[in-house]
């Protein structure tokens, strides 16, 4: 498998996909595009994964790459490409396909359930509430080629997919202890006051076991963009 890693910023990365990847044999490449805006041709991965980051897309003055990584993005999606968004990553493929991305209500950050959305056709299975990882103050409507996967008390649009190998998710299940602390770490100032917002102390007394239950279901994504065809 090849896999290709769009990268925002150094201290948000693979977290637990870097794992799963190695367990497949893959052979990864990053676009660090903090460094280098140069992005390769789409056609030649088995998976493309958008990470998060601090940035909005709507920056696009402020962070020229964010342009072509839409168009970028755009194209993996045409293509047929199994493509995977998360947080930032998510807001760019809806962005890329049209939607508008704006603040939340509310911004959320730390553990919070994310339900899972009634849909017809055959999707990725979401459970019916799961408790996962939050660090996003944006939102974004739903692509009008997707379908709505899952929802927060916060945020209505946490997860959505688009025909059978493109998924955005809102929150983070590739987060470890390591990954979060890196968050904590760089993003202190966000953690205001707020009714989703968790403070420092909360997020640095979660144990093993809740990364642990967001891991497997990253696990499970993975394996259903990647799944060989039927």
């Amino acid at each position: 498998m090849r896999a290709h890693v769009l990268q925002h910023v150094p201290f948000e990365g693979l977290g637990s996909i870097g794992r799963w990847l190695q367990t497949r044999g893959a052979e990864i490449t990053v676009s660090r595009l903090f460094e280098d805006a140069a992005l390769p041709d789409t056609t030649d991965f088995e998976l493309i994964v958008a990470l998060g980051g601090p940035m909005s897309v709507n920056q696009e003055a402020r962070f020229p790459w964010l342009r072509p990584e839409k168009e970028f993005l755009a194209r993996a999606v045409d293509g047929g490409r199994p493509v995977l968004g998360i947080c930032l990553g998510a807001q760019l493929i809806a962005s890329a396909l049209g939607s508008r991305v704006f603040p939340a209500s509310h911004p959320e950050i730390g553990w919070f359930t994310v339900s899972r959305c009634e849909s017809e056709g055959s999707v990725f299975p979401f459970p019916a509430s799961t408790p996962a990882f939050h660090w996003h103050g944006e939102t974004f409507d739903l692509p009008g080629r997707a379908v709505h996967l899952a929802r927060s008390e916060a945020c209505e649009q946490q997860a959505f997919q688009v025909g059978d190998r493109v998924i955005g998710l809102q929150f983070h299940l590739e987060t470890t202890p390591e990954s979060a602390a890196g968050l904590i770490s760089h993003c202190r100032d966000e953690l205001r006051p707020g009714p989703h917002v968790q403070d420092e102390a909360v997020l640095r007394s979660i144990g093993s076991e809740p990364y642990e239950r967001i891991n497997g279901l990253m696990v499970d994504v993975l394996e259903y963009l990647t799944r060989e065809e039927e």
